[in-house]
């Protein structure tokens, strides 16, 4: 079952992605959506791989406390954290409700969406 649920979450990562990809490629991008959903992809892809470690997950959105979470049972995480996919924690929320709102910028979300890949692929090849 516990492989089950890693694919349900992997296939939501992906869909987040596409999301995220497919609106890049419109006219005019709604930034702010992008990098939500890349900030989910990560999430749900750092989620996937703590479950496949038999790893109870965290109710959180912080990407820095799953990445560390993801540390602790595979070093090799170290790339990501290096490239600073938990920068993306900030579209959780800064990005998604009105107050503190912050529009990112075209190319922070082209950024968003090439670490998101990088992540996704890189979870994946450790969970084959």
């Amino acid at each position: 079952m516990t492989n089950d649920v890693v694919k349900l979450w992997l296939m939501k990562a992906g869909n987040d992605l596409k999301t995220g990809k497919d609106e890049i490629a419109t006219p005019e991008p709604t930034t702010d959506t992008i990098c939500f959903h890349m900030q989910q992809c990560v999430e749900k892809c750092l989620k996937a791989f703590l479950i496949h470690k038999g790893k109870e997950i965290s109710r959180t959105h912080n990407l820095s406390i799953l990445l560390q979470e993801c540390l602790e049972l595979d070093a090799e995480f170290e790339t990501l954290k290096a490239d600073n996919v938990d920068e993306l924690t900030a579209y959780a929320v800064d990005a998604r409700y009105p107050g503190d709102f912050y529009m990112p910028t075209l190319d922070e979300a082209q950024v968003a969406i090439k670490m998101a890949e990088k992540v996704q692929a890189f979870v994946a090849a450790k969970i084959k």
